[in-house]
């Protein structure tokens, strides 16, 4: 098994890429040997979501893409981030109970501490922001496939994508 994978994919800050990245991560999840009934999985897309969301939100269409990356560290690491090119750092929002949106980075850092994991935020050298996640990893990286079974092509459109295993 490889100390560290590496999976990425570039999309189109538009609303549409936020179920493309869900969907993409939770194949990649899949490939690295966590079962997708799995409470972490739900998670994962969970905040998949919500970090695609915001980075289609609240970039004000200055980052014409964001790109999701997955990587595994050693079977015990998992980090997920979402890197666009604004370079306005996220912040949390007075969200009243009754708003449809504001509680995006709260949801992200519940479930981020839920998990035993943490959240970090920071600049790019473009100009741009990472806001990222790390979570524990319990299962091995192995990849689950039927005998026979073919890799599943990832799930995407209007993008590019980097798999990596060193």
């Amino acid at each position: 098994m490889a100390d560290h994978l590496e999976a990425s994919v570039t999309l189109p800050s538009d609303p549409a890429s936020v179920s493309t990245a869900r969907a993409f991560a939770s194949g990649v999840l899949a490939e690295w040997g966590l079962p997708t009934d799995a409470d972490l999985v739900d998670a994962v897309r969970l905040i998949v979501s919500e970090l695609a969301t915001n980075a289609v939100q609240h970039t004000f269409g200055q980052s014409p893409t964001f790109t999701l990356d997955l990587a595994l560290r050693r079977d015990e690491r998992l980090s997920v981030g979402v890197t666009d090119s604004h370079p306005r750092l996220p912040r949390r929002l007075p969200a009243a109970v009754q708003q449809d949106n504001g509680r995006g980075l709260a949801i992200i850092r519940w479930l981020t501490a839920e998990y035993g994991g943490r959240l970090r935020v920071r600049p790019t050298r473009e100009g741009g922001k990472t806001v990222a996640i790390e979570l524990p990893w319990t299962l091995p990286a192995q990849p689950v496939r039927a005998a026979g079974q073919q890799e599943p092509a990832p799930p995407v459109r209007g993008g590019r994508v980097h798999r990596q295993g060193c």
